[in-house]
């Protein structure tokens, strides 16, 4: 069997269905074996920062391995800031990049470069397939180590002189850990004594409760707690139901607001939360003085990385959460419950009127045009179907999204945790390669949408049925914000460089067209909930460029 055949099947034992890939001369080896292949199918993009984007969403969606194949140095350098992404997301990924034949390294070929070195910061594992009789071996081992609790991407560099070599050659089989770690008993029962001992407790819920499907059970204690569910920081999952009553949201990322948010209790609970992802240092610190941390995750590296907590779980939430709860209702009293029923009471009743009164905002704003955001969201929620996926990277424009726009099972949405702008376009494309029967809608900013735009041809030529919801206020509008609220030299004299992206502004809809989609502009909102209900019906991919209100500046 010669290597390139040998790493098909391989592929194929571990369940591979689809390899992502943009090839190069170092990876003609393997384009020769799929040309007779037809049980993996082989997804062409047109540059690696969208490739790998593209693997990011449809792995985080589908929750299965995926492959990506790049080209050798330049090619796995373009996909590295979507790979820091994958990363952050803890996205099984298998990357893989063709590489010189080893006779030939020696001699600094063109393209060549140390690619497991190059890779290694960004992934669990990293390493080159140096003998033929070693690449089952190190297919497998790559495999069970993307898979394998906490998930996340791997890298493996692959020679052309292995792919094209030929022997009898022993495919091994796959090796899959149990992710169901239960935690230990002695840190549940101590847990489960703070917990049901709180006055005021308050769960902040994470991206490991998604990927455990453990939203029912989540739910279960935050009910019996009575206590307000936040989400982490920067998630890039639908981590709690956002219909539930308990479900509070996001807070807002500054270590002064989240201290005054955290004040008011006196027991958190992270269920496979960070604490914390923020974006600006500052000299108050997020976590005020006497609050009890508990805190339970599947990544032993997140368990006190920045604040000791009283109780540490190692464990996954969707084995661990019914024995917290278990032992928590064990120890609450009748009037313990009957004062937990009364939180439940007041906590949902003071979510639901921050609710309304968002939504009462939003569409008081809805005539408005240029369009709002706030606006168009409460719309984009009223309009999606209850098994829509969304995927999102609106940045400036996304406050109240959450709220607004109905995510209620582990895989309704997606957002950027990683904060690399530009993974949001291809990773929709990724997402609905994952999750076929299910509208899958991408939210992104006009300034993420043009680093990796190239992936619309992908969703062309493949026939994705997505759709791509441009916010286009024709700037960097984030960064304004943030400059302006230095109150520096920018905000003196009215000047933002480089965060214009007005002269000449982008034609997002000839673009798109040019590239082989469907694509429409909307100047009001009523327009884009239109063009978006006609498009989740089905019939190609297509993009709605909405034309959103530009103004920065607090009013």
């Amino acid at each position: 069997m010669s290597g390139k055949r040998a790493f098909l099947d391989l592929l194929k034992q571990e369940g591979v269905e689809i390899v992502f890939g943009n090839p190069g001369t170092t990876e003609l080896q393997l384009m020769d074996a799929f040309a007779t292949e037809s049980d993996i199918r082989y997804v062409l993009g047109l540059q690696e920062a969208a490739i790998m984007a593209m693997a990011d969403g449809y792995a985080q969606a589908s929750g299965k391995l995926a492959v990506v194949n790049l080209h050798i140095t330049p090619g796995l350098g373009n996909a590295m800031g979507m790979l820091y992404d994958a990363q952050k997301a803890a996205s099984p990924i298998l990357v893989t990049a063709g590489q010189h034949d080893q006779s030939f390294t020696a001699t600094e070929p063109i393209l060549w470069a140390d690619l497991p070195t190059l890779a290694r910061p960004l992934v669990k594992w990293s390493s080159e397939v140096h003998r033929l009789a070693d690449l089952p071996r190190m297919v497998h081992r790559a495999v069970k180590t993307a898979l394998a609790p906490p998930t996340g991407p791997v890298f493996l560099s692959l020679p052309g002189d292995i792919l094209n070599d030929d022997a009898d050659i022993d495919l091994l089989a796959p090796t899959r850990v149990a992710p169901r770690l239960r935690g230990d008993r002695a840190a549940v029962e101590a847990a489960a004594a703070l917990l049901a001992g709180a006055q005021r407790p308050v769960i902040m819920a994470g991206d490991a409760v998604a990927q455990s499907r453990a939203h029912a059970e989540l739910v279960e204690l935050a009910e019996l707690l009575g206590a307000p569910v936040y989400t982490e920081f920067v998630p890039n999952t639908a981590s709690f139901p956002t219909s539930h009553p308990l479900f509070r949201g996001a807070m807002i990322r500054l270590a002064p607001d989240v201290r005054k948010t955290l004040a008011q209790y006196d027991v958190l609970f992270s269920a496979g939360a960070d604490l914390f992802t923020l974006s600006l240092p500052s000299p108050v610190d997020p976590m005020p003085p006497g609050i009890k941390l508990v805190h339970l995750d599947i990544d032993a590296w997140e368990l006190g990385k920045n604040y000791p907590p009283d109780v540490a779980i190692l464990g996954d939430p969707k084995a661990t959460l019914p024995e917290i709860t278990a032992a928590v209702r064990e120890r609450m009293s009748s009037g313990a419950r009957g004062i937990a029923r009364e939180r439940f009471t007041h906590a949902s009743s003071a979510i639901a009127a921050e609710r309304e009164a968002l939504k009462a905002k939003a569409r008081a704003l809805a005539g408005l045009t240029p369009v709002q955001p706030l606006a168009l969201l409460n719309a984009i929620g009223e309009t999606l179907p209850k098994d829509a996926v969304v995927i999102e990277e609106a940045l400036s424009s996304a406050p109240g999204m959450r709220q607004l726009i109905t995510s209620d099972d582990p895989q309704s949405y997606f957002g950027l945790r990683g904060g690399g702008i530009g993974w949001g376009l291809p990773a929709t494309i990724g997402a609905k390669l994952a999750l076929p029967d299910r509208p899958v809608v991408g939210i992104i900013g006009d300034g993420s949408a043009m680093y990796t735009v190239q992936a619309l041809w992908t969703a062309a030529r493949y026939r994705i049925d997505a759709t791509f919801v441009i916010l286009n206020n024709t700037s960097y509008r984030i960064l304004k914000q943030r400059l302006h609220n230095m109150r520096g030299i920018a905000e003196q004299v009215d000047s933002y460089v480089g965060m214009e992206l007005l002269d000449p502004k982008i034609d997002f809809v000839g673009l798109a067209r040019s590239l082989g989609i469907k694509a429409e502009r909307a100047k009001t909102v009523h327009e884009a909930t239109d063009l978006l209900a006609q498009s989740i019906k089905g019939g190609g991919a297509t993009l709605i460029d909405v034309e959103l209100d530009r103004a920065f500046k607090p009013m």
